[in-house]
């Protein structure tokens, strides 16, 4: 794993990356030499390397915004072709507006064609390819868990397939003193030094799992280990950089104090205002014809003559209270029994207009003003009402410091994990606030942006 901006990245996919966009880049190249073979090239189609710049950055962002790059990629080959396709469609679509926008940078049709056609087959391969590539156990990262006992347990949720993309997991070393709570064919037990072992199974890392670590912290082993070369982090690192959440069932406040990250001053809430009002203001621009439609159709289905917006108390940073804006997607008075209600899956008190917005996530554009108003970010945890967050303040620890940054319109746990209608998806969703609030960046920012766009496409998490 590599770390970017405080963001981990597997090192295979930083290399796919790599080899996809030298592939986009030279592609421009080989069409245009494809579509005048055997002469010159037209002189007003240089220079190529800005056409090849900018068809190299849409057709990144377009398998970014398809899911692409993500690091838990579980789908096999027939997903990945599903989401090539689209993604080509999605580009094909950005280019076309460019070229109308910027007459300039276009290609011409004979050259971008063929182009396109060797981006389209090129990447087809390199994906191929790539999928064979994770799956070959041999490359994957050898490594080894300290303990089997009840902290170790929570390696179980990394079973599938999908959650292990550049690791493998050797075995859980019985720690003496601790009951083993592991399969007994995955539990290790070694008589000879920790280091031998470690070498002599090639392992890269050692993951500490210890649940009692003052009777039974192997502390001479372990140095013995980092200092021959060998990796050793705590379990809650681990699964914070594998997972990209943070874990509420091992999270401790000293680790919390003496990791890095919680960053939130000074130049960098500069950088990241300007990113919300630069970002909120495109939104709004691309936007406007769909808001429009919108409000029309909520108004003409309410008879003409009910709210097309609605305010809502929510929390926002610092526990400030604001009113947040969206569109109306259920019944008036949908709570009329006067307690605050999670939202249901097919949920009878959703308009039919609204079950539309909901699923695309229209109803949220209104929210853009809130962002400009600097009452939410665009890109943050999701702005809960004040009566959820008392509650879930009382039953789940460090509920309260998702609160230290502004709300957003999306966010990492939105992308990540579906629609939270309870209190154990804001359990679970809150892992991953966390995990943002702890690692924000300009960059983690930008790549929440592009990942809402499959979110929406795919209709994922919608109620």
């Amino acid at each position: 794993m590599l770390r970017l901006f405080r963001h981990y990245f597997p090192a295979a996919f930083l290399i796919l990356i790599l080899i996809e966009l030298a592939l986009f880049w030279s592609s421009i190249y080989l069409g245009a030499s494809l579509r005048f073979f055997g002469g010159e090239i037209e002189n007003e189609l240089f220079p190529l390397w800005p056409k090849a710049m900018l068809f190299s950055s849409v057709m990144f962002l377009s398998l970014t915004a398809m899911g692409l790059y993500k690091n838990l990629y579980r789908e096999g080959l027939e997903g990945t072709i599903l989401r090539l396709g689209l993604s080509m469609l999605l580009a094909l679509a950005g280019m076309t507006v460019v070229f109308y926008l910027f007459p300039y940078l276009f290609l011409g049709r004979g050259a971008f064609a063929w182009a396109f056609v060797i981006a389209v087959i090129g990447i087809f391969l390199v994906r191929f390819f790539f999928v064979k590539y994770i799956d070959n156990e041999s490359l994957k990262r050898q490594v080894l868990v300290l303990g089997a006992g009840k902290r170790a347990e929570h390696f179980k949720l990394l079973r599938r397939k999908g959650d292990q993309i550049g690791f493998k997991i050797v075995g859980f070393v019985h720690v003496h003193g601790e009951h083993d709570v592991m399969p007994e064919e995955n539990v290790i037990h070694i008589e000879t030094p920790l280091i031998d072992y470690a070498q002599r199974h090639q392992i890269q890392e050692i993951v500490v799992a210890i649940e009692d670590r003052r009777r039974s912290f192997p502390v001479d082993d372990l140095l013995d280990c980092k200092m021959s070369g060998i990796d050793v982090v705590d379990s809650l690192s681990f699964f914070e950089r594998e997972t990209g959440k943070v874990r509420l069932e091992t999270l401790h406040p000293s680790w919390l104090i003496y990791s890095d990250g919680f960053q939130h001053v000074g130049f960098q809430l500069t950088i990241k205002r300007a990113f919300d009002i630069f970002a909120s203001s495109l939104i709004l621009l691309v936007t406007w014809p769909i808001i429009l439609l919108a409000a029309i159709a909520i108004f003409v289905e309410s008879g003409f003559k009910g709210p097309i917006l609605y305010r809502q108390v929510r929390v926002g940073q610092n526990w400030r209270l604001f009113q947040v804006f969206k569109f109306r997607s259920m019944v008036v008075n949908a709570e009329k029994k006067g307690s605050p209600q999670w939202a249901q899956k097919n949920d009878s008190r959703v308009t039919q207009v609204g079950k539309f917005i909901r699923r695309t996530r229209i109803d949220e554009l209104p929210q853009i003003f809130n962002v400009l108003r600097g009452d939410m970010s665009f890109i943050g945890p999701r702005p809960e009402r004040p009566e959820f967050v008392e509650t879930l303040a009382e039953n789940i620890p460090y509920y309260a410091e998702r609160h230290r940054v502004k709300p957003g319109i999306t966010g990492w746990a939105q992308v990540r994990y579906p629609y939270g209608a309870s209190d154990d998806d804001a359990r679970e969703k809150l892992q991953y606030d966390l995990y943002y609030v702890k690692n924000y960046s300009l960059f983690l920012d930008c790549l929440i942006l592009f990942q809402t766009a499959e979110v929406v496409l795919f209709g994922q998490g919608a109620r």
